[in-house]
């Protein structure tokens, strides 16, 4: 082993170089400029017990999302009918997995059964026997079509709070998805949990809508809600009285443009009554549609919808071309970033429901770290202290590669980017009392073979041939029950487990590695003739 000493003390050299290239964005913010154009600039992230901040675990309603899509397939239905000139008589939504359709005419039949076969996979046709003698259809949304559209809404979901959150400005967040259409989000560090909570669990379903000004508000509270009609309210702040005021209105159900087509919301302030106001940009296809729908509704009121309230409803005074739109609403600034950070995420697909909701103050965290760092510096120095007086020389090598372990494990978070906890705290102390286990099975060989009067480099080669199977067991077993707790376990469970999994790879590097090239060197190298251990 001697022979080949260069190399491996070379690649010993290269690994620790890398890593304290890895760990330097994390001890110091005064990089220079060179470095992010070349090196790493990833840290190791703590986890929301050591730095503070929320804790929400939300529950995506997958079950509108399916509603929403059988909405959407009536509409199509609709269009496919009247250009086939198909009549019926009821065409809608049944609970969430169905379409009822009843036809005026038996004749049309068959080109019913060819269109949903052609055009509409995701369901099944099945004829029913209706109140009368017109032939009556359940249209089923498959069992396989309703499992995609509710994994859709959660990717969708997961995607608009991640965007959501990171336009807030939230530095580290962590945003995963659970069983049971569940999303965790961690938000390290954030200073108003409220405003977070009412950010990430705002639907944003912006709809443009006429307002219904021939039919009496009035007469529709009372009851004669005209078909086609809803009543939707505006929450308004009466400056005088402080009090919040419900204005309803009488819109008409029909959706004439979403929010889908928006590219952009920034906040403007008004320079007339200095007051902030959301301005919209429409892609294309959006500015073409508000330019024809404002076009034909001249001198009608436009409603803006926001998640089912009205924020405003202006006279439409003449055609908008440009594809531009103001939502006003008496915001304050706050609340008008919000409004346009949740606009341009886009519109959740589903309403969320936050099911788990906790707080970490960042002064626990600051104690954790405090104390986790306090019982790491004792377990360390106690093992390093009964190692050299132990070991002697060969406890000091020992301890060299505890050291280097260390470095390992901190520059393995900051190469994955994982995140340090406080369990995981509790896997890095766990680690030193374990990265010293190898060495100790090494050295107890070494002494053997030097008892029956080997020489030092017969007593080294035994010692850490005979000991290898061992270390390789004990340390690989334990490596495997540490990915299985990455792998299936949740928050401070795979927090413990990445520092544990990190640990052990390192202490095997370091101990049956690092720790020979030391022995060769003096022992065999250097020739020095004592065998200190």
């Amino acid at each position: 082993m001697s022979n080949n000493l260069g190399w491996r003390s070379g690649i010993a050299l290269v690994i620790i170089l890398f890593a304290l290239i890895y760990l330097t964005p994390s001890l110091t913010k005064n990089l220079p400029v060179w470095w992010s154009n070349i090196l790493p600039q990833d840290k190791i992230h703590l986890g929301l017990d050591l730095q503070g901040g929320m804790h929400l675990v939300l529950k995506v309603k997958v079950i509108k999302a399916v509603e929403n899509h059988l909405e959407r397939f009536v509409e199509e239905l609709k269009k496919d009918l009247r250009k086939d000139k198909i009549r019926y008589l009821k065409l809608k939504r049944q609970g969430s997995n169905k379409i009822d359709l009843t036809l005026m005419r038996d004749k049309d039949q068959d080109l019913l059964q060819e269109i949903v076969k052609d055009h509409y996979i995701d369901f099944e046709i099945r004829k029913i026997s209706g109140e009368d003698s017109h032939p009556s259809f359940h249209l089923v949304l498959l069992a396989k079509a309703r499992e995609k559209v509710e994994r859709m809404a959660v990717d969708q979901a997961l995607e608009t709070i991640r965007n959501r959150i990171d336009q807030f400005g939230v530095s580290e967040p962590d945003i995963r998805p659970q069983e049971g259409h569940q999303i965790l989000i961690q938000l390290p560090g954030i200073k108003d949990p409220k405003r977070a909570m009412e950010l990430i669990g705002k639907t944003a379903l912006l709809e443009f809508k006429l307002v219904d000004d021939e039919n009496s508000v009035d007469e529709a509270l009372k009851g004669n809600l005209p078909p086609g009609d809803e009543i939707l309210y505006q929450m308004s702040l009466n400056r005088e009285t402080g009090r919040q005021v419900k204005t309803p209105f009488l819109i008409k159900k029909r959706t004439l443009i979403t929010g889908e087509y928006i590219t952009d919301a920034r906040v403007q302030i008004d320079s007339q009554y200095n007051e902030p106001y959301v301005s919209l940009s429409f892609d294309s296809r959006g500015a073409r549609l508000f330019e024809q729908i404002t076009g034909e509704n001249i001198k009608k009121r436009l409603a803006i919808v926001l998640d089912k309230k009205i924020n405003s409803a202006p006279v439409i005074q003449s055609k908008i071309s440009g594809g531009k739109a103001q939502i006003t609403g008496r915001f304050n600034m706050e609340e008008a970033r919000d409004l346009a950070i949740v606009l341009r995420a886009g519109a959740l697909p589903a309403p969320v429901e936050i099911i788990e909701e906790r707080t970490v103050g960042p002064s626990l965290g600051k104690d954790s770290i405090e104390k986790g760092f306090k019982s790491m510096l004792i377990g360390g120095v106690i093992v390093i202290l009964f190692m050299a007086v132990y070991y002697g020389l060969s406890g000091c090598i020992a301890d060299l590669a505890l050291l280097l372990n260390i470095l390992f494990i901190m520059a393995g978070l900051a190469f994955f980017g994982a995140t340090l906890t406080l369990p995981g705290i509790a896997g890095i102390i766990l680690t030193i009392g374990m990265a010293v286990d190898a060495n100790v099975l090494i050295f107890e060989r070494i002494r053997e073979e030097a008892r029956l009067g080997r020489t030092n480099r017969a007593s080294i080669e035994g010692g850490y041939s005979k000991a290898l199977v061992t270390i390789l067991d004990a340390n690989v077993t334990t490596l495997i029950a540490a990915l299985v707790l990455f792998q299936f376990g949740t928050g401070p469970v795979r927090g413990f487990a990445v520092t544990l999994s990190i640990g052990i790879i390192a202490s095997l590097f370091t101990a049956i590695f690092v720790t020979r090239i030391v022995f060769d060197y003096l022992y065999l190298q250097r020739g020095m003739k004592k065998l200190s251990i």
